[in-house]
């Protein structure tokens, strides 16, 4: 299933988050359209550096391991 895919992708990114006091879940997975919804959490959530983590970490992370998702959105 694709959501546990993208679940493994964070799982690998989360260790990074933590350490700086923040967090990433996975909220939806549109597989039609090829979308992941994640919600930054703690430190990350208000961090001015938060939409560079989430298009340089995350989303490159989720794409490099789950081909099938061509967009990552935070919510």
């Amino acid at each position: 299933m694709l959501r546990e895919k993208v679940e493994e992708a964070l799982d690998g990114i989360r260790p990074a988050l933590q350490a700086d006091g923040g967090n990433v879940s996975l909220v939806e997975v549109d597989e039609d359209n090829g979308i992941a919804k994640v919600r930054l959490e703690g430190a990350c959530a208000g961090c001015p550096s938060a939409q560079i983590t989430l298009a340089m970490g995350i989303e490159r992370a989720i794409k490099e391991r789950v081909p099938e998702i061509k967009q990552v959105l935070s919510v």
